[in-house]
């Protein structure tokens, strides 16, 4: 039974919206006065999907591609422009954990308020009252007013109560990440006691080892709209392919901002013309499959001799985070003197970073590498169906584990 119909929905806001208060309003009256009204874009556009009683679905996309939307609409917190879904069952949202709290209450006085707004009847609420208490670790501070509260214990007692209100349908966006290590394992362990109730759950992260281990499909949005829908290791890496592109963007517009700024003119005693990468079959690429061998050309053009120059090469992962570097110098590479045109490569072998976007940055300095004669930025991108998505640092070696018994 399909307990979820999303059917070709539509949602509208303006960029900047909000109407918390007067001080929000006043200048929103103001800009309809004076014609300037915020421009308006589809968070959502022409969605539609269903979920059958029983299923785990994940919504994942880059930030801004309408998922919180979705869950708001389902919760009703909002209204569609256009389009309709409907909601078989009795359902909870993790949205903003501790949503309904009253700072000036206690966190038993909260329990009950928050159960109530949940959908719990306080007879409910009273057979539930002591789990929620020992689950949520808080029995010591449960008659202290929530505004002495930490933001942690806070979301604890949120979560807490929304989990044992035994939901048919369960919204989650992000929670799972609430407290302190002991506590996010008895948040997991409770997410798979609903899992085997039999619950249906809408699952929001962005985090892929949850979504791969829960969830039974996946849909991916980008742009407000359905990217991909499938299966986690069939949706995943198009996921990742887009923020991995999102992030070479905006790293390309950042070299090109930088390189564009004004500069005092001054001619270079070494110029860096071109930097080449290789496959092993010596094909000239800029992407490459994991663990596949890559080599680094160098051209330069010396325009007077220069004794003793140190050539360097660093890979720099799109964070900034410093993969591997390398110098001729360290290296024990002596290069006496350069003149004219010329080149050199650099064989990397199988580096086996892992999936990602990379810089390559390539310098040539003095001998003792105080002065940059040059500096060249360009780009790297690893990519491999066949390795697994949940891999984390930046590079896979080879391992093999082996149990020794003693």
């Amino acid at each position: 039974m399909e307990v979820i119909t999303f059917d070709k929905v539509w949602k509208k806001f303006k960029r900047g919206e909000k109407f918390n208060s007067l001080r929000d309003t006043i200048p929103n009256l103001f800009r309809k006065a004076n014609g300037l009204e915020r421009a308006e874009f589809w968070a959502l556009k022409d969605v539609s999907f269903g979920v059958q009683q029983g299923d785990v679905l994940g919504i994942i996309g880059p930030n801004g591609a309408g998922k919180s939307t979705i869950l708001k609409l389902l919760s009703g917190i909002l209204k569609p422009n256009k389009g309709s879904f409907s909601i078989n069952g009795r359902l909870a949202a993790l949205i903003e954990v501790g949503a309904g709290f009253h700072n000036e209450l206690t966190g038993r006085e909260n329990i009950y308020l928050n159960g109530t707004i949940l959908g719990m009847n306080r007879k409910e609420i009273d057979s539930k009252f002591d789990s929620i208490v020992e689950f949520s670790g808080l029995e010591e501070f449960i008659d202290t007013p929530v505004k002495r509260y930490s933001s942690g214990m806070y979301s604890r007692l949120g979560f807490s109560v929304a989990v044992h209100m035994d939901p048919d349908i369960l919204l989650v966006d992000e929670v799972l990440a609430v407290g302190d290590m002991a506590f996010q394992a008895k948040s997991a362990q409770k997410m798979r006691e609903l899992l085997n109730s039999g619950a249906t759950i809408v699952l929001i992260s962005h985090n892929l080892p949850l979504i791969q281990n829960l969830c039974k499909r996946v849909i991916l949005l980008n742009k407000g709209e359905i990217h991909k829908e499938g299966t986690a290791e069939e949706i995943i890496p198009h996921y990742q392919n887009i923020v991995y592109r999102k992030r070479e963007e905006e790293l390309k517009k950042a070299v090109g901002k930088n390189e564009n700024k004004v500069k005092i003119k001054q001619e270079t005693l070494v110029e860096i013309t071109d930097v080449f990468l290789h496959d092993g079959s010596h094909q000239q690429k800029e992407a490459f499959g994991f663990g596949e061998p890559i080599s680094v050309k160098i051209n330069y053009d010396a325009k007077q001799g220069i004794d003793n120059p140190v050539f360097s090469l660093d890979i720099i992962r799109s964070d900034n985070v410093i993969c591997c570097s390398s110098n001729t110098k360290d290296d024990e590479y002596f290069i006496p003197n350069i003149s004219g045109k010329g080149g050199i490569e650099i064989d990397l072998g199988n580096l086996n970073l892992i999936s990602g976007f990379y810089v390559i940055k390539t310098s040539i300095l003095d001998k003792d590498m105080v002065h940059s004669y040059d500096v060249k930025r360009d780009f790297l991108r690893i990519s491999d169906k066949n390795l697994k998505f949940t891999r984390k640092g930046i590079f896979s070696p080879k391992i093999e584990w082996k149990i020794n018994k003693t």
